[in-house]
């Protein structure tokens, strides 16, 4: 078992090293390859509606499909099946029939928890990025220029998640679609509250006529305000998970130097008085 899980953090390391390499983009076409031929096992079903709209959520990742994603899992739970077949072989008693369902299952799902950490770090990245470009957006918008031309034009200075998809909306109606349409498509790409209020705002501002400087204004400070609540909520949370750190780490890895002090003392000195 130990043997194992040795040759699985060895296998692990060199593929991270591997990724940090210079070869690394060749490594990635190749692997494309890979996870196209598998996804010919998945062809002629059609991939679940959820996993399309969170794939989209983390920003279409390497380029990856619904088909392709589905591939990956299932080349994961092959791999991981093979190597906790190898690893159950090994393990006492039931521990190895454990280890054997676990595996498969672990591989299956492990595309899943990579996709929805990049969802959440896209998230993020669209929190912080909001307030600023929504001033800039007011601005623009108050020069004279029409919104979907001001969202191109913010955009086209900008780099991250939320300046992409204003690139994208700025294209999209370009070539003629309706910016109701195209706004919506963003929603659905970035499905977090305060861009879904956003394009909830802006129909409502295009369609009774109110003011846009005034909408992006208030849009600009409850994203503010989301962003300063979140990351209060971050930083309680993140209490309570040091003391527990400090409790099962620091704590008793204090506790262990202050004992090997007192054995070495007491060595140095005799050993233990006699009673």
């Amino acid at each position: 078992m130990a043997a194992g899980l040795a040759f699985l953090a060895a296998a692990l390391a060199v593929l991270a090293a591997g990724d940090l390499s210079p070869q690394a983009q060749g490594r990635e076409r190749t692997r494309g390859r890979w996870l196209r031929a598998l996804s010919g096992l998945t062809r002629g079903r059609p991939p679940p509606l959820d996993l399309e709209r969170r794939i989209a959520a983390a920003g279409h990742p390497r380029g990856l499909g619904a088909r392709e994603l589905m591939a990956a899992k299932l080349g994961g739970a092959l791999a991981f099946g093979a190597a906790g077949g190898g690893a159950s072989a090994v393990a006492p008693g039931r521990l190895g029939v454990l280890v054997a369902v676990a595996a498969p299952l672990a591989g299956f799902l492990a595309p899943d928890l990579w996709l929805s950490r990049r969802a959440q770090e896209r998230a993020r990245a669209v929190r912080r990025e909001l307030p600023a470009m929504l001033d800039l957006l007011r601005v623009t918008v108050e020069a004279g220029a029409s919104l979907s031309s001001s969202l191109a034009q913010v955009a086209a200075r900008a780099t991250g998640p939320l300046a992409a998809e204003w690139r994208a909306v700025g294209r999209e109606t370009a070539l003629g679609v309706p910016l109701t349409e195209a706004l919506a498509s963003m929603a659905c790409r970035l499905p977090q509250p305060e861009v879904v209020a956003l394009c909830a705002a802006l129909d409502r501002t295009r369609r009774h006529g109110a003011p846009l400087g005034h909408t992006l204004a208030a849009q600009a400070a409850d994203a503010r305000l989301a962003l300063r609540r979140r990351v209060a909520e971050d930083a309680a949370r993140a209490g309570p998970k040091i003391q527990l750190v400090v409790a099962l780490m620091l704590v008793p890895s204090v506790l262990l130097i202050v004992a090997a002090a007192l054995v070495s003392a007491l060595l140095d000195s005799g050993g233990l008085p006699a009673s």
